[in-house]
């Protein structure tokens, strides 16, 4: 787990250092291994990126490094690419095995997992190769995640992203810079989008229990991440 600071000289950081101090006193004691878990649309990614900001932690994403090994050929890669060829999806033993040996590759430096596990079995399995300390779930309303992305459209030939709530176009279904019409993603769809949260939310249940029982498991309930996040960095600080 992660140990409080050691060292008296960090009584005396300025303000200016007190960040840097923070992440030093992450690196140097017992090693941090955490996990992220929010729905599609919870803000998971925006709050990753502001914990490896601020505590140094390194940003392991199993779906970011599965492309990567099938990108590179390694043996890890080619085996998954045999199923993914098949039309089948890739083993809990070859996902773990991915997972882990990057993870192991690490040593003594401190990570957050993002993506995986997204099964029981999968957490499991994971404990058993490089055991996980602190475990942030993101709790956000189902309601909100659907107002969120229902409003989100596109262009297609360029990729630019609009928001009918915070990003809109100048005009209204058209792209800024061509003119020509945006389009919305059958997955961003209201209905789409809760299918895909009710399945999320069955599968990772599970996986929240199990972490849960272990006492390492915190709660994160809100709906903008500017508002959870407060909250998540006053948590990662009590264990230091």
């Amino acid at each position: 787990m992660l140990t409080k600071p050691v060292t008296t000289s960090m009584m005396s950081c300025t303000k200016s250092l007190l960040k840097a101090c923070q992440t030093r006193s992450l690196t140097t004691g017992a090693k941090t291994s955490a996990l992220i878990i929010g729905a599609p649309g919870s803000g998971k990614g925006t709050i990753s990126n502001w914990i490896v900001r601020d505590f140094g932690l390194i940003h392991v994403s199993s779906g970011d490094l599965l492309r990567a090994h099938l990108r590179d050929g390694t043996p890890l890669g080619l085996e998954a690419k045999s199923f993914i060829a098949a039309g089948n999806l890739v083993p809990d033993s070859v996902m773990v095995g991915l997972v882990a040996s990057e993870l192991k590759k690490l040593g003594s430096k401190p990570w957050l997992l993002d993506g995986f596990p997204r099964t029981q079995p999968q957490a499991e399995a994971l404990q058993a190769e490089t055991p996980v300390n602190v475990v942030v779930n993101l709790c956000v309303p189902f309601e909100t995640i659907i107002d969120r992305i229902k409003d989100r459209w596109i262009h297609p030939a360029s990729g630019r992203v609009y928001n009918l709530a915070f990003q809109p176009p100048k005009v209204a279904g058209k792209d800024d810079e061509t003119g020509e019409d945006l389009v919305q993603r059958e997955d961003d769809k209201p209905e789409s989008v809760r299918n895909r949260l009710e399945v999320f939310q069955a599968s990772t249940e599970p996986v929240l229990e199990f972490y849960r029982k272990q006492g390492i498991l915190q709660d994160f309930h809100g709906t903008e991440s500017k508002k959870i996040w407060p909250h998540v960095e006053t948590y990662l600080k009590s264990l230091v």
